[in-house]
Parts: C-alpha cells; sequence; structure tokens
C-alpha cells in the first residue's frame, strides 16, 4: 500500500500506456484510467470528492472552444478538394512538367503533396490519391520501388506540418497558444522539409540513374504541332508574374516596413498568381496564341490552390481573419472550386461532411477523455512527478528537448499524432514552459518529430493507407501492355526509412536553429515595462479615493 500511494502518478500513467497497447480506444482509455484513479485517490485521501464537480464545466469548456471549430472547417475543405479531382489534375499536370527530367514524377509527388498539404491538411486523402494515381505511372517507367512507395508516403505527411495543419491546431490549443503563430512558425520547416525530399530524390537519380528514369517521350502530353514542349512561353510567363509581383510587394509594402516575412511570401504569390492567371485567360479568351498548351494547362491547374491557400493562411497571415474565419473561408472556397469544375453534387457533399463529422467527433471524444485523465492526473500531483523527472535531467533546457525528442519518437512507433498529441503534450508543454522555452518553438518541434509516426514500420498510418491502394498482384499495364510485378509490404516499409531520417535530420535543424520558428515574433509589437506610466485619476472627480494626499499626484493613494 505505502508503494502504491508513493507511487500512484506514475503506476497511472504506466496504466495508460497498458490500455493503448492492448488496442483499447484511446478516448475511453484517458477516461476510464482518469475515473478509475480518480476513485483510488479519494480512498487514499489524496484527493477530494469535490474535485470531480469540476468536470462538467471542463467537458464544457472543450465543446464551447471556438478554436477547435477550425477543425471540421479545413477537413470539409480538405475532402471537397479530395472528391472534387484536384490532386489527379495536380499530379498529371507536374508530372507532364517535370517529366522529362531523371526523378521528375518523384519532384512531381513531392511538389504535388505540399500543394495538397496547404489545401486538404488530410494524410489519408492525400497518400491515398498519389498512390492511385502516380504509383501505377512510376511502375510503368521502371522507378526503384522502394523510392517510389517512400517519396509518395513521405509527401502525404507533409499535411501534418505544412498549414492548415490539423495537428498545429491542435498542439496550439494544448499549449494555450495562438493557431496563427504556430502556423507562422510552422510554415518555413514544412517547406524546408519538402526541399529536402526533392533533394534525396535528386541525388539518388544521379547516383542511380535507373531507379529514377524520365518519362519517354511518347508518355508526354501538351506537346506543341511542331513538337516542342512550349516551356519557353511557360518560363516567360513565369519571369513576367515575377516582375510583376515584385513592384506589387514593394507597393504594398512601402508603408509597411515592419511587416513579417510571411506577409510578404503571401502577398507575392498571390500578386504572382493573379498576373500569371489574367495572362493565360486573355491569351485563351482572345486567342492571342502567346502560350504554349503547357503553359496554360499548368496555369489554370496550379493558380486555383493559389487562390485558395491565400483565402485561408493569407487573410490569417496579415490579421484579416482567425483561423477559425480562415477555414470557414476555406470550407466556402473549396465548395466554390468543386463547383467551378463541375464536380459538385449532393452526394460529395454528403460523404465529406460524414466524415468531417466522424473525425469532429473522434477530436471532442479524445479531449474529454484527455480532460478526465488530466483532472486526475493533476490531482494526485502528476504534474510535479513529471516536472521533478524532467527537471533533473542533465544539460538542462538540451537534455530536456533530447528526451523528449528521443521518447516522442518512441511513442510514435505505438501511437498517432493525435494520441501523442493528447497524452504527452499537457504533461510537457508546462515543465517547457517554466524552463523558458518558447511553446510556439516547442510545438513545431514535436511537430516534426510526431510526423514520423505516419512513416515508422510497421504501425504507419501512410504506410497503411498506400498498401491499401499499391498493387497486391501482378498486373499488366493497360498502355505497354508490360506484366507490373507487385508491390510488396516490405518494400514499402524500406522506402520510408530514408524519409525517417530526412524527418530526424529535420527535428535536429529545429532544434539547432531555433530562428526556422521564431521568425513568427518579427513585426509583433512589443511593450517595454520600463517606461509604462499609468494614470489612476478617477473619472468622479479628481482625489475622490486619494485620501487627502496631495491632487497633485492622483496615483498618490496606490503608491
Amino acid at each position: 500500500m505505502e508503494l502504491l500511494v508513493d507511487n500512484l502518478a506514475p503506476i497511472m500513467f504506466i496504466n495508460l500506456i497498458i490500455f493503448l497497447l492492448i488496442g483499447f480506444p484511446v478516448a475511453f482509455s484517458l477516461a476510464a484510467t482518469g475515473v478509475l484513479y480518480g476513485l483510488v485517490a479519494v480512498e487514499l485521501g489524496f484527493i477530494q470528492p469535490a474535485i470531480f464537480q469540476a468536470l462538467p464545466q471542463r467537458v464544457f469548456a472543450i465543446v464551447s472552444n471556438d478554436t477547435l471549430l477550425a477543425v471540421p472547417f479545413f477537413t470539409l475543405m480538405g475532402l471537397v478538394l479530395e472528391r472534387s479531382g484536384m490532386a489527379e489534375d495536380l499530379l498529371e499536370t507536374v508530372g507532364q512538367l517535370f517529366g522529362s527530367i531523371r526523378g521528375g514524377l518523384a519532384i512531381a509527388v513531392v511538389l504535388v503533396g505540399a500543394m495538397l498539404a496547404a489545401t486538404t491538411g488530410v494524410v489519408s486523402a492525400s497518400v491515398i490519391s498519389m498512390g492511385l494515381i502516380s504509383l501505377p505511372i512510376m511502375l510503368r517507367y521502371g522507378y526503384d520501388r522502394r523510392l517510389a512507395t517512400g517519396v509518395i508516403a513521405a509527401s502525404g505527411t507533409l499535411s501534418q506540418i505544412i498549414p492548415p495543419s490539423l495537428v498545429l491546431i491542435i498542439l496550439a490549443d494544448q499549449l494555450g497558444r495562438s493557431i496563427g503563430d504556430m502556423y507562422r512558425g510552422a510554415m518555413l520547416p514544412g517547406l524546408l522539409l519538402a526541399g529536402a525530399y526533392m533533394a534525396y530524390v535528386v541525388i539518388v537519380a544521379i547516383l542511380r540513374p535507373a531507379a529514377a528514369p524520365a518519362l519517354p517521350a511518347e508518355a508526354r502530353e501538351h506537346i506543341e504541332a511542331n513538337g516542342a514542349r512550349g516551356m519557353r512561353s511557360l518560363g516567360v510567363l513565369v519571369v513576367v508574374a515575377t516582375v510583376v509581383s515584385y513592384l506589387a510587394g514593394e507597393y504594398y509594402f512601402s508603408g509597411r516596413p515592419a511587416a513579417p516575412l510571411d506577409e510578404h511570401v503571401v502577398v507575392s504569390l498571390m500578386a504572382w498568381g493573379i498576373t500569371a492567371w489574367i495572362i493565360a485567360t486573355l491569351n485563351k479568351v482572345l486567342g492571342l496564341g502567346l502560350l504554349s498548351r503547357l503553359a496554360e494547362r499548368v496555369t489554370f491547374v496550379m493558380i486555383p490552390p493559389l487562390f485558395l491557400i491565400f483565402l485561408v493562411l493569407g487573410t490569417i497571415f496579415i490579421g484579416v481573419a482567425t483561423p477559425t474565419e480562415g477555414g470557414a473561408m476555406g470550407a466556402v472556397g473549396a465548395i466554390l472550386m468543386a463547383g467551378l469544375r463541375g464536380r459538385l453534387s449532393w452526394t460529395l457533399l454528403k460523404q465529406a461532411m460524414d466524415t468531417t463529422t466522424k473525425l469532429t467527433c473522434f477530436v471532442v471524444f479524445i479531449l474529454v477523455g484527455s480532460t478526465v485523465f488530466s483532472l486526475s492526473f493533476r490531482g494526485i500531483n502528476g504534474d510535479l512527478w513529471v516536472e521533478h523527472l524532467l527537471n533533473g535531467l542533465p544539460g538542462g533546457q538540451w537534455g530536456f528537448l533530447i528526451v523528449v525528442s528521443l521518447l516522442t519518437f518512441v511513442l510514435a512507433f505505438f501511437l498517432d499524432f493525435f494520441e501523442l498529441a493528447f497524452i504527452i503534450v499537457p504533461l510537457l508543454g508546462p515543465v517547457a514552459d517554466k524552463m523558458g522555452i518558447d511553446l510556439i518553438w516547442f510545438g513545431v518541434l514535436l511537430a516534426v518529430n510526431m510526423q514520423t509516426s505516419f512513416v515508422h514500420p510497421p504501425f504507419g498510418f501512410a504506410l497503411f493507407y498506400l498498401r491499401s491502394v499499391a498493387p497486391k498482384e501482378d498486373y499488366r499495364d493497360r498502355i505497354t501492355g508490360k506484366l507490373i510485378p507487385k508491390v510488396t509490404t516490405e518494400q514499402i516499409y524500406w522506402g520510408s526509412i530514408p524519409f525517417i531520417i530526412i524527418q530526424l535530420l529535420m527535428v535536429a535543424a529545429v532544434m539547432l536553429f531555433p530562428r526556422m520558428v521564431t521568425h513568427y515574433k518579427d513585426g509583433a509589437h512589443t511593450v517595454d515595462a520600463s517606461v509604462i506610466h499609468l494614470e489612476t485619476e478617477s473619472a468622479y472627480g479628481s482625489g475622490t479615493y486619494s485620501s487627502g494626499q496631495d491632487e497633485a499626484d492622483p496615483g498618490a493613494a496606490f503608491k
């Protein structure tokens, strides 16, 4: 009994992990453990039964939290876009754009993965779409199976770190920080991670050309009548749009010298997209013949997602909308985009809303279970146990960050990012805050680390999604007529290893170069407490509360 009393907090935490490992649902594991050990603590005299009277208020605070409204909005936006065929058009167009170079199809997958991440934010939709469309093409033209499957699975997980990511919303809520700041901080690491994936593909294509061949000439579409690919007019269009974008940015920011970097990027991209869209539209409507088929195709397929990205992230970054309002506009924009493409139907909306409702309920139930668990855990001083455990680590902040990163990486083998966010972040966040660690930086560091949970063998969800659409039996390709061998689970698992290493290197980069994240503070208004002057004169007349003190000094009574 004495051993139980002295170690109730660690026993409670270990019991929770056991429940999760045996497959018990996360929300009910958290709630059941919280209720069980709460009753044990009441029986042992640790806490008073009255503490559970705070539970209804906590649950009501969850369901009335406006911040969490962003979850269904962004989910609905992503599902509508995924079902409207945007992913297929992007993959086909970008594949044609880069297919003529070695590794071009894999590079196209990474680019499309990044664009889908910035619009859909749903891992399953990204991985399944790219697996259905790109994987058969890669197999058809002789791509190494490990490279093909690895790049698809890893690119799909970019939606966990590139805004508007659901995991960033959850992390911001759990850490008590602004979602907008979390989005700003995560943008650069997310884009650098996508660039690292492309760099790896380029290195493989150079060292092992047979593993990442270029598309043969007969597979290239959007060719001009004279046989040219039309890259020259596309290059001219890019240059013209870039010049106009630069001039527009200089004019817009001439009166705002303190505007942060992310606002510069968003406004410049928006001006670039509008310019390219206007030129391409005039060329098509007036029949000017200035642009090639490829240039027109690239413009009309890739610019609409940029508009949607501006509608969501741009309005957040420039301060026009909150993340919840940005998510609502994104959902409406996705529905309008699907309608303009002729893909909108009641069936599509019904399926999207049904899945959105299920995912939102899933998140809220886990939050409720997490609240029950944390109430009991804090009641038995579990937060102090975690704090003493981590404060005693050698190395101070660095020791804490290294141990937390290793712990998160190991737990990611067994738990997905939702479970990690709701279980370990509420325990680690207060400790990090007391150690003086910037919580936005800490949240992005955890997000990059938790991203590996999707590509970890053997339980990575992205690997499962890809396995569900990859060919399980040998088949005959309908274009070439060749017999294509099946893709094995072993090949999918081995293909993920290089990208896990890249993700871990990005974790190290975020730790070593915090400026990658903390740039979100640029342009923020700061207050120097040393120069604050308080005027306390009453509106009801000078000296009313001065107790006869000098009326020339209205604040004298408060000194």
